[in-house]
This record gives structure tokens, sequence and C-alpha cells, in this order.
């Protein structure tokens, strides 16, 4: 039986050992880069290697096929007058949902070469920042700026044909000047029902829920915020307790103090991470595919950054400027920025 036993912690022993990741040593990267002329792209959505899809400033809905080569875009207008600002793009089985920002709020579903307009909102206060599908690819949610006393938050229960937006009563209170940030369409997270969100301003929180957004908790941060720029701009979870926030400061985008944090609890609890180290501010916060949750990206407008450990230290790997990035697979990712599309392939 002792022979047994031994035999049996050895094989498990064995697995364990085979299924641990060692992590990269990345110093640089190259990113191929395409440019794309007179359009601001903070929001795409990765298919496979060689395709990806994108929405623009300019109403512009583009993709490729084949890696770069080529693109072929569609441009959306309302009424024929008002050029969207698109910033959010999801994509749910084979249809796309862009969404605009200011107002009107202007949500469409693109499929089959047919655009339809599925929600919009008329108010002077109206911001939409970021749009989501959960895993069931049935329920849906985008989330803005308040034009009230809470989050704008739109939810869809039959895969975003149709939308209602929350009531108040049902939202957490919002402090004076606490808002989002559309700046890389990564300010939300899905994972299974539950989904969590981060605010900035005068606040810099997490707002979740564990059931489709119908019931809401939300937890304080240590990041950086009290100024309109300052806060949270983009979140992402390995697992249900495992996550990552970054942020910092858009007007001082060299500084780097309390600009990242990570969670082992689901989001109650924030631990700082590299404080008053580099990476400095990052609008896109992304765990590599993979990796155990170990090799993590940031990108923004200071360059691209690599985490092998989770997230407690950091190297810069590119200079290059990006809004977002998001992965293929461990080895491949597509990266969103002003007038350029980047290509990422990691050996």
């Amino acid at each position: 039986m002792k022979r047994i036993s031994i035999l049996i912690f050895t094989f498990l022993l064995i697995i364990s050992c085979a299924k641990k990741y060692i992590p990269r040593n990345i110093e640089a990267v190259e990113i191929e880069e395409f440019k794309i002329d007179s359009t601001s792209i903070r929001t795409l959505q990765v298919v496979d290697k060689n395709t990806v899809y994108y929405a623009g400033s300019i109403g512009d809905f583009s993709f490729t096929e084949d890696s770069g080569k080529t693109w072929t875009t569609k441009t959306i207008k309302y009424n024929d007058s008002i050029v969207p600002h698109f910033r959010s793009l999801a994509k749910n089985g084979d249809a796309f949902f862009a969404l605009s920002i200011a107002n009107p709020a202007l949500l469409y579903k693109i499929s089959d070469n047919k655009t339809t307009l599925v929600y919009t909102e008329n108010n002077e206060k109206v911001f939409y920042d970021a749009l989501h599908f959960f895993d069931d690819g049935k329920h849906g949610i985008a989330v803005g700026d308040p034009t009230e006393t809470c989050a704008s938050i739109i939810l869809t229960e039959d895969g975003g044909n149709s939308w209602t937006k929350i009531d108040c009563a049902k939202l957490p209170d919002f402090e004076e000047g606490e808002a989002f940030f559309a700046a890389s369409n990564t300010n939300i997270k899905t994972l299974g029902s539950t989904v969590w969100i981060v605010s900035g301003g005068s606040k810099a929180r997490v707002l979740k829920s564990e059931d489709f957004g119908k019931t809401w908790q939300t937890y304080n941060t240590p990041i950086i915020h009290g100024n309109g720029p300052q806060g949270l701009y983009s979140v992402d979870f390995f697992d249900e307790n495992n996550g990552i926030i970054f942020g910092g400061d858009y007007s001082k985008a060299l500084e780097n103090t309390s600009n990242k944090a990570i969670t082992k609890d689901g989001g109650k609890t924030w631990t700082i991470v590299a404080q008053d180290q580099n990476p400095n501010y990052k609008s896109c916060v992304q765990y590599v595919p993979d990796t155990n949750g170990q090799e993590i990206f940031a990108v923004g407008k200071t360059g691209v950054s690599f985490s092998n450990d989770g997230g407690l230290t950091w190297v810069d790997v590119s200079k290059e400027g990006y809004f977002a990035i998001q992965f293929v697979d461990k080895n491949t990712a597509w990266l969103s920025g002003h007038n350029k599309i980047g290509k990422l392939v990691l050996n």
C-alpha cells in the first residue's frame, strides 16, 4: 500500500510539473504596422492570425482577411449627416456591434453586409465608452458616463437585437466627477456571467456583477484618482479570482505612481504593484492566452510593456504608441492606434 501511495504521489508530481508554465523573457518586440488614413482606432476584434476587424472615429468599419495586405471598409452615417465616432466594437457569433460616443448614442448591428441601428439615446450628457458580450452570446453590456446619478449601463438578453438601459434605482450612485474612459474598449471584462467595470475621475472603483448585470457591488481601489484624467482605464481577469487593473494620469502620461494593481479575490481588494516603476500610463492591459496568468502586455501612447510574473515587474519592449491590444493566441496579437493597426508576432 505504501509503495502504491508513493507511485501515485510521484505520478501526480510529474503531471503537476508538466503543466507548469515557464514564462518567456521578452526584452523587445517588433510590430508590423499598417497605416490607416484619417482615423483614430481604439477598438478592434480579432478573429485569427490573418483576420481582424476595427471600428474607427470617422464612421469606418473595416477588416482584413489577408494579414493586412488589403482592407475592406464600410462607412456608416446616421441620417446621412452624422458621422459616428466609434470607440467600442464587439463580436457575437457572426454579427458585429459598433457603438459611438457622444450625443446621440448610436449602436449598430453589422451582419451579412446589413447594418441595423439597434439602440439610440439622446441626451446632452450621453457618452458610451465600452461594449462587450458575455460567454453565452445572449447577454451583452455597454457602459457609459452618467446622465443622471449613476453610470449609464445598457443590457441585452437576446444576442444584441434589443437593448435596455438600467434604471439608477438598481445601480450604485456615482460621485460627482466619476466616469469612464473610452480609451480601448477594455474598461469592461466579462467572464462567465460575471462582469467587472472600472471607473476614473474623482474615484477609481471596480463595479462588479455576477448575474449578467442585474445586481451590483462596488469596490474601491488604490489607483490614483481625484482629477478628470486620472483613474482606471483598463481591466482584465485571468480567472474568476485573479485580475489586473491599469491606468494612471492621461495628462501626465510619463508618471507611474499608483497606476497598476492586482487582485486575488475577484476584485474585492487590490494591491499596487511596481509602485513608482515603469510602465507609466497605459490605456489597455491584457493577459497573454495560455501562459497561466503570468504573461501580460500593457499598451498606451507611452509604448508597449511586458510582464512575465503576473504583473509584479515590467519591462518596456517597444516605444510605439497604441491604444489597444488583443491576442489571437500566445504568439500573435493585433494592436490599434492613431491612423494605424499593428501586428505583433512573438517567437
